[in-house]
């Protein structure tokens, strides 16, 4: 099992090349970043896990795709994750374009996690209808897919249409960069098995007994669609710096387990970080 990283980067944080350079050396395998555009000062829905979570970062976080830019230009092996673009907030053409360029920049090292979020004045302004969001991710990760791997792509669907175009540069990873979808469990679970590549649950989805339920309803989820399990991986949040706990969750089948960090400055994240890299050697 491998260990990554989730932060929101803030201008209070620490920087995306320190903390890059700082997971590599230490043997993490992933960095994930998160996005909001804002956050709507009237809201007719909380945060998932109440709204004492909405905590001062959602409101400050930095654009995804230029801080893994960032952390990308000064690794090599570090993976670099989006957990999660949300991408009914984004345009289609536009954001399969950052997708490409930043696994060519990268050198595909690119994961493409991606959610419909939950903050329904965010999306809607910018033009999102929140109750069709879930179809119009699923256009919008089908049409990208288009895109990266066809030299005239074009899609047709009820919100996403556009005609044969080129555009270029299509990405490293072959067909593309995984695509790991996020969100509540089934809701997940469902729009993984259809069009993606892994799931990255939220933390209260997966379930009170923890991954032990979680793994085998995921396990017979994907082989009643089709799908093949050992093909799709599982990442979840909230890793614990417990090593009889982490192996548990390793045996299990999770493919990776992500270490919260707070926008914190490099003081208070480098001895995190210290102590995870005595931890990481032994889950492989």
């Amino acid at each position: 099992m491998d260990i990554g990283a989730g932060i929101f980067f803030t201008d209070y944080s620490i920087s995306p090349t320190e903390l890059g350079a700082a997971l590599e050396e230490r043997g993490f395998d992933s960095l994930w970043v998160a996005e909001h555009s804002h956050i709507p000062v009237t809201r007719r829905f909380t945060h998932p896990q109440g709204e004492a979570a909405l905590t001062k970062e959602y409101y400050d976080v930095m654009d995804p795709f230029v801080t893994l830019s960032a952390a990308a230009a000064v690794t090599k092996r570090l993976k670099l994750g989006t957990a999660v673009c949300l991408v009914i907030q984004r345009d289609t053409i536009q954001t399969a374009k950052s997708v490409a360029s930043l696994d060519q920049v990268s050198k595909g090292r690119f994961l493409f996690g991606s959610g419909c979020g939950w903050n329904a004045e965010e999306m809607e302004d910018h033009g999102t209808v929140y109750e069709t969001r879930a179809l119009k991710m699923r256009e919008q990760i089908e049409a990208m897919k288009e895109i990266w791997t066809k030299e005239k792509p074009q899609y047709h669907g009820e919100i996403v249409d556009f005609p044969p175009m080129t555009t270029w540069p299509k990405p490293v990873q072959k067909p593309h960069p995984p695509v790991i979808v996020g969100g509540a469990f089934r809701l997940a679970a469902r729009r993984a098995l259809r069009y993606g590549d892994g799931i990255l649950p939220a933390a209260p989805s997966a379930g009170s007994g923890g991954p032990e339920e979680f793994m085998p309803r995921w396990r017979q989820m994907a082989e009643e669609a089709g799908r093949d399990p050992k093909s799709l991986s599982v990442t979840l949040g909230g890793a614990p710096e417990d090593l009889d706990l982490l192996k548990r969750n390793r045996d299990l089948g999770v493919a990776r387990m992500n270490v919260r960090l707070p926008p914190a400055k490099a003081d208070e994240i480098l001895p995190v970080l210290d102590r995870w890299a005595r931890l990481i050697p032994q889950l492989h």
